[in-house]
């Protein structure tokens, strides 16, 4: 199972995702960076694939070769801790008193 990166529900894809593909809840596109294992927003080009072409636009489809969809398992579980709330270990070195 697969999780729409707009609207969060799971889609059942038991294959590989098409360009054209759309979410059935949202109607937003399914092969996207968005969606891809690879998207992280705090690199370049937010994307951890070194040879994955640029993409300006995350949320749109692409023909991007190395998309692979995220598991939801694993995009559930790194979402659920927001960005300001994870614990930085600098944070206690360079605390005030």
């Amino acid at each position: 199972m697969y999780r729409c990166h707009h609207c969060k529900k799971e889609v059942e894809a038991e294959r590989k995702v098409a360009r054209t593909e759309l979410c059935p809840n949202c109607s937003s596109d399914l092969r996207c960076c968005l969606n891809c294992k690879f998207y992280d927003a705090v690199v370049y080009n937010a994307c951890r694939e070194s040879q994955a072409e640029r993409c300006i636009e995350k949320d749109k489809a692409n023909f991007c070769i190395y998309f692979n969809f995220i598991d939801s398992d694993f995009a559930v579980s790194f979402k659920a801790v927001p960005d300001n709330k994870r614990e930085n270990p600098l944070d206690a070195l360079f605390k005030k008193k």
